[in-house]
């Protein structure tokens, strides 16, 4: 067994594990330790804990000390200079005529290197931006280009929900998310409706998809024919996920009735999976806009082509 300390760089950053040796750290402290990056002043998220060896990448870096009032507030005066670092390398973007937009701004903790994050469609020629800098700062510079979505979580906002965006106040990395998500929760297919304010998918489609995947295993597909409690055999009109709730179109002599039920009063072939049946596929693709389906697919794609979070490269 192995004592660890987890240790966040930035607010929902990744979560990175230290030796804590002697020390006595609590949640919410400060400490000082080394990355590849160089010295770092990071906050406590994880307290003290016991892990098995092969949990964790050996060797485990240890926490070099518990921060003191002049770290504090040297963490604090470097907060300070980037934001006139990022003032100073927007103008020197403007001076070379780069086509790319400045974000943010970041200096370690030993005022060893800064780093400049920044967007852009393509890839940029900066080296000469990199020697223009250099020549200002006096240090190594490092310029990273990052995705829309790490863009919004340095940033920050308000979602639709009403509430801080996902990004920003806790997720610790982006999960894939896919239009099957929205389907399988019975969403709008509508772009406008199912993106986030970083124009990709949203991050929480993922936060129900489990709930959401059970309890679709559990009811008919649209389009299915199932059997009635009283033997009568119907299709299946239209479901509700949450209610469990099917309604079924059935033969009533000359007419055609619909009657909603209960999922327990039918009985149909289960899944162990939700998958819609070819007429339900059949049924969704008259009734969707080509255009719309167009636009959900290019989301999907940018979505598998940025990746990984370029934020947790420490």
């Amino acid at each position: 067994m192995v004592k660890i300390v987890g240790v966040r760089f930035r607010n929902a950053g990744k979560v990175y594990y230290f030796d804590p040796k002697n020390y006595k750290i609590n949640v919410g402290d400060h400490v000082i330790v080394e990355t590849a990056r160089g010295v770092e002043y990071g906050t406590v998220t994880g307290g003290i804990r016991s892990v098995p060896d092969d949990m964790v990448v050996q060797p485990l870096k240890a926490v070099i000390r518990v921060a003191t009032p002049d770290d504090d507030a040297r963490a604090k005066r470097n907060r300070i200079k980037e934001k006139e670092a990022l003032k100073i390398c927007t103008e020197k973007v403007a001076k070379h005529g780069l086509d790319m937009k400045l974000i943010d701004a970041e200096y370690t903790f030993d005022n060893n290197k800064v780093l400049f994050y920044f967007t852009a469609d393509g890839r940029i020629d900066f080296r000469e931006l990199v020697k223009d800098l250099a020549a200002v700062f006096k240090m190594r510079i490092e310029l990273r280009q990052i995705g829309v979505r790490d863009e919004t979580k340095i940033l920050g906002g308000i979602g639709i929900c009403g509430r801080v965006l996902c990004c920003n106040s806790y997720l610790s990395d982006f999960a894939p998310v896919s239009i099957k998500m929205a389907k399988e929760q019975n969403l709008s297919l509508n772009p406008t409706k199912i993106s986030g304010v970083c124009g990709r998918l949203m991050c929480c489609l993922k936060n129900e998809e489990e709930t959401y995947e059970y309890l679709n295993s559990r009811l008919p597909a649209v389009g299915d024919t199932v059997t009635i409690f009283d033997g009568q055999k119907g299709e299946v009109h239209s479901v509700n996920v949450l209610r469990q709730k099917v309604k079924v179109l059935i033969d009533a002599g000359d007419e055609k009735e619909i009657q909603e039920y209960d999922v327990s009063e039918l009985k149909f072939k289960p899944r162990k999976r939700r998958e819609r049946s070819a007429k339900g596929d059949k049924h969704e693709k008259g009734n969707k806009n080509s255009s719309e389906e167009k636009e959900l697919k290019e989301l999907e794609a940018l979505e598998k082509k940025e990746g990984k979070s370029k934020l947790n490269e420490n």
